[in-house]
């Protein structure tokens, strides 16, 4: 075995020379992924005047210096790109737009929350999304305006994905 095999960190062999390469290659690694975030992307095009220590996220179908590292980690340095391969479950910030990006299935996603519920303060104030409800209905002409306000609150509620159709 030559490298770690979570974050492919190159181990160092036993009468290995220069060893001090393959430990700071190591860090280099490391250096970009323990922080954890990226300038921005997923992009296919590397920007024209990168600064040594920006990070971006490689979209799929990379041009340029970018070509054939699609969906990777792009960190610029003082020796140029350096392309680390993404594992499922890594989730990185992105600085442009203040979101998450979580590789998940083979490609990039970002700005998706995902969970079960949504808890603030110890209280539930989102969970498994219930069934319809129904659009209001019956009543006597002095409830039109009520059920004319109920049915917006509900085409908005729709609107945001809080309730389903």
């Amino acid at each position: 075995m030559e490298s770690t095999e979570r974050l492919s960190l190159p181990l160092l062999m036993p009468g290995q020379a220069q060893k001090e390469l393959w430990h700071n290659e190591a860090l280099q690694i490391l250096d970009v992924l323990v922080g954890c975030a990226v300038e921005d992307g997923p992009a296919n095009d590397p920007p024209a005047s990168p600064v040594a220590g920006s990070t971006y996220l490689v979209g799929d179908s990379p041009t340029g210096d970018w070509a054939g590292f699609a969906s990777d980690v792009a960190a610029y340095g003082s020796g140029g790109w350096r392309f680390l391969a993404p594992a499922e479950g890594m989730q990185l910030f992105v600085k442009s737009s203040g979101t998450l990006a979580l590789y998940r299935s083979g490609a990039w996603e970002t700005g998706i929350l995902r969970g079960a519920s949504l808890v603030i303060d110890g209280l539930q104030v989102v969970g498994a999304r219930g069934g319809a409800v129904a659009d209001p209905s019956g009543g006597a002409v002095m409830d039109a305006e009520a059920r004319l306000a109920i049915g917006q609150i509900l085409a908005a509620l729709r609107q945001h994905g809080l309730i389903s159709s």
